[in-house]
């Protein structure tokens, strides 16, 4: 491989190694306001947008141990890494999609776990991660607080009890 070559191969490999996820877009079509328009409104949830060689992302993709992309990477793709969550960048390229027909999603990766067009979908419907967090503690809570009640049950009507005495004599 030429030196340039490397290099983006390089550069490719480090973006896949420092993201959780990867979601492979078709952006053909797209002008670059855009594409623009697009990379903005990704940067808003934590996301990028580049656009690469599918060659080159073939081979990074593999040298990154992530998977083996044969030949499911072909025409015009640019892909979407993130740190964060890979619902909010499936949302905005969703919306984005919905609003100009354009980018089509073409598959994904969660780690090592390939995703379907379909499955990235699905996660773009999935509330956001604050909010699934907020369910799941008040899922936890909920029977301790009620548990923490029944235990202090006895000792309250007790309590009340001596108190009532009291205040009788």
């Amino acid at each position: 491989m030429r030196t340039e070559k490397t290099y983006i191969s390089a550069e490719y490999v480090k973006w896949l190694s420092q993201s959780p996820f990867f979601i492979v877009v078709d952006y053909k079509g797209l002008s670059v306001g855009q594409f623009n328009e697009l990379r903005k409104r990704l940067g808003k949830v934590g996301a990028e947008l580049h656009v690469v060689k599918n060659t080159l992302f073939r081979v990074a993709a593999r040298d990154a141990r992530i998977a083996d992309l044969g030949t499911s990477l072909a025409g015009q793709l640019a892909v979407v890494i993130g740190q964060k969550d890979i619902a909010a960048a499936s949302k905005v390229v969703k919306a984005y999609q919905a609003e100009f027909e354009k980018p089509r999603i073409q598959f994904g990766y969660l780690g090592t776990q390939p995703l379907t067009a379909s499955q990235l979908k699905e996660i773009a419907e999935l509330p956001p991660l604050q909010v699934l967090q907020a369910t799941i503690l008040g899922l936890v809570s909920t029977p301790a607080r009620t548990l923490a009640t029944i235990i202090g049950t006895p000792g309250t009507q007790l309590a009340r009890v001596l108190q009532a005495n009291v205040d009788k004599a």
